[in-house]
């Protein structure tokens, strides 16, 4: 049994749908993040359920590994192949394949992306909700259980998937959940494969659940003087209820970022950028009590934009504000971290890592999606400076160990990968041994995306 054998075979199957070229071995390979490259051995196009099936089949009998690969926008390494084998490329999966618009469903398989889908879904009324910034694939979303910017309002993956489609190390080919909203009947294995990393099984088809465009949206944002400020205001607004549909934080260094990238031209200071959905009333009133809530806490310069080109602006620039800190320090890379703490120990978790980063001789902008209680720390390091990096790895690491302190997680959406094994063990104990058996069940062989997520054999 070789990797060899395995490709040899799969050729047969897909012709020049596999492909061992170097520039798609380095790309499928290669991150966003700061990992270092781990190409495949080759790559796999496949264009049906039942391919995948077979293509599992193979490497299953070969002992050749999988790793699934959607929009290759993980920040955690979950794509790499570090133990070589084949990438499973989905992208030409992307179809919509069904719109059940009474139920507010959409049937679509794994490598459509969520742009994609919204546009298509325009003239229905509806709307898919979560928003992770990236124009992610949605079987990588639901592998990884993402979230982003609405999901203090609409939930995050894990809430807006009913079923799943899902081949096997095997190739057995299940379905779990159902078009219906809830169910009794067993175990929750749509939940169970949702944030599994292609671990479990390769997904191959979605029913995602949807929303009704809002009759009416209104953005605002507003700077404080001081972060403690800025944080204390979301916890009062999320406390009080205020329904807000998207809350985001963005320090004052972010802000230089995002005005030198964008072309903004907000006050250098901490600010949240808030975003509200309902009724032309309802949308007044909400902003109107928001407004009353954070002048309490310092808010100054509130703008507001109601116009969809001021709010397409104001959240692209949001959207944006990865690529917008790498250019504070030209030729670096990013540590990006990932945290999520209860909404009452927010202030406690985000005033700590501003005083660790601020004491570290790296920079480190603080933004994130706060109304869940979930920031990120985007950690500028000089390629090749090894000293820095390890500077990162323990600011990163006592993030992680903050989190678990405060009763949190160690990571709200970005997921384990590679990045976050050292810290599954102090966040789950003995449930993480739980999932390596779960793994093991599944898949014996050892070939879906092995090195991530779970106890090494």
């Amino acid at each position: 049994m070789t990797i060899d054998a395995a490709l040899t075979e799969l050729s047969a199957l897909l012709g020049d749908r596999l492909s061992r070229s170097k520039s798609d071995l380095e790309a499928h390979g290669a991150s966003e993040a700061h990992f270092a490259p781990a190409p495949p051995d080759a790559v796999a196009y496949p264009e049906s359920t039942d391919e995948v099936a077979q293509v599992l089949r193979i490497c299953h009998a070969q002992g050749c590994p999988v790793i699934a690969y959607g929009a290759g926008t993980s920040l955690e390494g979950h794509t790499g192949a570090v133990a070589g084998g084949l990438s499973l490329d989905l992208s030409r999966m992307n179809k919509l394949l069904a719109l059940r618009q009474s139920d507010m469903q959409a049937v679509v398989q794994p490598g459509l992306t969520r742009e994609v889908l919204n546009r298509e879904l325009r003239a229905t009324g509806l709307f898919f909700s979560v928003d992770p910034g990236a124009n992610a694939s949605l079987g990588g979303m639901a592998a990884t259980r993402a979230s982003g910017t609405t999901a203090v309002r609409y939930g995050t993956m894990r809430d807006n998937i009913r079923a799943l489609e899902v081949v096997l190390a095997g190739g057995r080919v299940i379905r779990t959940g159902s078009g219906a909203r809830k169910s009794a009947a067993g175990y929750d294995l749509t939940g169970l494969f949702l944030g599994s990393e292609g671990t479990l099984g390769i997904i191959t088809e979605l029913t995602v659940q949807l929303h009704g465009q809002p009759e009416a949206i209104s953005a605002a944002v507003c700077g404080f003087e001081r972060m403690a400020d800025a944080v204390d205001a979301v916890v009062a607004v999320i406390q009080i209820g205020i329904p807000v549909a998207r809350i985001e934080f963005v320090d004052a260094e972010t802000v230089r970022a995002v005005n030198a990238y964008s072309g903004t031209d907000l006050p250098l200071r901490p600010h949240l950028f808030v975003e509200f959905h309902g009724s032309d009333s309802s949308v007044a009133e909400d902003a109107a009590r928001f407004g009353e809530v954070v002048a309490d806490f310092g808010a100054a310069d509130i703008g507001t934009a109601t116009r969809p080109e001021d709010r397409t602006a104001l959240w692209t620039a949001r959207h944006h504000a990865y690529w917008a800190c790498l250019g504070l320090r030209p030729g670096a890379t990013a540590i990006v971290t990932d945290i999520c703490v209860p909404i009452s120990r927010l202030a406690e978790a985000v005033e700590e890592t501003r005083a660790d980063i601020a004491a570290s001789p790296i920079p480190g902008p603080i933004l994130g999606h706060v109304g869940d209680g979930n920031f990120h720390a985007i950690l500028l390091v000089e390629r090749g400076n090894e000293s820095e990096l390890a500077e990162a790895g323990r600011l990163a690491g006592r993030m992680a160990e903050r989190a678990l302190r405060l009763g949190g997680t160690i990571t709200g959406e970005h997921g384990i990968g590679i990045g976050k094994l050292a810290h599954m063990a102090a966040e789950h104990g003995a449930a993480w041994e739980v999932m390596g058996e779960i793994k093991h069940a599944l898949d014996p062989a050892n070939i879906l995306n092995p090195g991530k997520l779970v106890p090494g054999p």
